[in-house]
C-alpha cells in the first residue's frame, strides 16, 4: 500500500476495450511517468509493460460482450505503480495462467508469454481477480533515484 505523504501525482484513465486504445494507453501512461525522469530503458520497460497488461485485456476479458479498462497511476518519489484493471470475466486459475506458454486461446496464435513479459520488464507484477469480476494487474517500477532526485525536489 503506498502511503499518501510518498505520493507526487496520481493519474486516472478509463476507455473502451479496444485493440485500437492499446497505443493510446502506453502513451498516456509512459508520458505521465516522464515526471519521474525515467532513462529510457526504463520506460520502454513500462511501455511494454503496460502494452501486455492491456492487450490481456482486450483479448480475453470481455469474450462476447464490449466493455472498458481502467488504469490508473501512482508516482512516488522513486516509483510509479500501474493498474490495469478490467471487468470481464477473470482468470479462473491465475498461477497457471502466469506459467509461461499458458494460453486460453491457443487458435489465435496467442503466444501465452504475457505475464511473463510483465514480470521481465517489471520490478513487481501482481495479479488479482476482482469480487465484482475482472481481474486487476498492479505493475510496480522502481526509477533510479539519480534520475528521480532533481523532479522530485521541484515538486516538493
Amino acid at each position: 500500500m503506498i502511503s499518501n505523504n510518498n505520493i507526487l501525482n496520481k493519474m486516472e484513465l478509463k476507455f473502451s476495450a479496444l485493440s485500437i486504445n492499446e497505443s493510446f494507453a502506453r502513451a498516456s501512461v509512459s508520458g505521465f511517468c516522464l515526471q519521474l525522469n525515467p532513462s529510457l530503458d526504463e520506460l520502454t520497460d513500462i511501455k511494454t509493460a503496460v502494452s501486455e497488461a492491456v492487450t490481456n485485456s482486450i483479448v480475453h476479458a470481455y469474450p462476447n460482450e464490449s466493455g472498458e479498462i481502467l488504469i490508473n497511476v501512482t508516482l512516488c518519489k522513486n516509483q510509479a505503480t500501474i493498474e490495469i484493471i478490467d471487468f470481464g470475466v477473470g482468470i479462473k486459475n491465475l498461477e497457471e495462467a502466469k506459467k509461461p506458454f499458458f494460453t486460453t486461446k491457443p487458435d489465435q496464435e496467442r503466444s501465452g508469454m504475457g505475464f511473463t513479459v510483465m514480470e521481465s520488464f517489471m520490478d513487481k507484477v501482481e495479479v488479482f481477480n476482482n469480487k465484482e469480476g475482472g481481474l486487476k494487474v498492479v505493475l510496480i517500477k522502481n526509477i533510479k533515484e539519480q534520475s528521480v532526485k532533481k523532479v522530485a525536489d521541484e515538486i516538493i
